[in-house]
């Protein structure tokens, strides 16, 4: 019997620290803080802090595809228990998944979750710096 690797478990641990020390500094997506746009797992973190407070509902409007982590990080940690097929299969049903929510979300005018304003992320901001802009 295969177990999941030793790397897997620990790019697993590394990924949920860096989120944890990213938090408590007041970041709630790296990829948002840095471009002003919204990345696909937007909303994430709040969905499942939702999740644990008892509501299922908050935790949707937050993330609609906030279980999917879960079984992504199993596909993940048990890859060589599976048809190479079928796991190429699954992770290619998650990563579509989540880029059509995401496509969906982006285009909603309505969602204040998953936003486009590349002006007012970090880097266009430090460029406005540095060229002397306001």
């Amino acid at each position: 019997m295969k177990h999941p690797d030793k790397q897997g478990w620990t790019a697993l641990a590394a990924i949920v620290l860096f989120y944890l020390v990213i938090e408590s500094l007041g970041v709630t997506c790296p990829i948002r803080f840095l471009t002003g746009v919204s990345c696909a797992g937007c909303g994430m973190s709040r969905a499942w802090l939702a999740l644990l407070r008892g509501n299922l509902a908050e935790a949707a409007r937050f993330h609609p595809l906030f279980w999917l982590p879960v079984p992504a990080a199993a596909l993940l940690l048990f890859r060589r228990r599976l048809p190479r097929r079928v796991f190429l299969w699954a992770m290619g049903a998650v990563c579509a998944l989540f880029l059509g929510a995401y496509l969906v979300r982006l285009l909603s005018p309505g969602d204040a979750i998953v936003v486009f304003r590349p002006a007012q992320g970090f880097l266009v901001q430090m460029l406005r710096r540095l060229c002397g802009g306001a």
